[in-house]
C-alpha cells in the first residue's frame, strides 16, 4: 500500500461519511425513509474499515509513528477530518517526476 491509495480511500470515505450525515439521516429522520441508511451506511462502514486497514499498513511502511495513526483515525471520525488528513498526506507524498515515469 502506498500514500496515494491512502488518499483515494479517504477520499471515498470522507464522501461517504458527508452523504450518510447530509443525505441519508435527514431522510431517514425527517422523511421517515431509512432506505438511504441502510446502504450509504453500509458503504461508509466498508470504506472506514478499509480506510484504518491501509492507514495502518501505510503508517507501518513508512515508519510513521502512532501519532500520525492518531491523527488519521481522528480524521476519520470528523466530518471533513478525510479532506484536512489529505492536506498532511499530501505533504509526504513524493512528487512524480518525469525521470521517474
Amino acid at each position: 500500500m502506498n500514500i496515494q491509495t491512502l488518499r483515494i480511500i479517504g477520499l471515498l470515505e470522507g464522501i461517504s461519511f458527508l452523504l450518510l450525515l447530509f443525505i441519508a439521516m435527514p431522510m431517514k429522520y425527517m422523511l421517515d425513509n431509512p432506505v438511504m441508511v441502510k446502504y450509504v451506511g453500509m458503504g461508509h462502514g466498508v470504506l472506514f474499515m478499509l480506510f484504518l486497514i491501509v492507514l495502518f499498513m501505510v503508517c507501518e511502511k513508512q515508519k510513521w509513528s502512532i501519532y500520525m495513526f492518531i491523527l488519521g483515525l481522528i480524521a476519520s471520525i470528523l466530518p471533513f477530518g478525510t479532506f484536512v488528513f489529505d492536506r498532511k498526506l499530501k505533504a509526504f507524498q513524493q512528487p512524480i517526476t518525469e525521470s521517474k515515469l
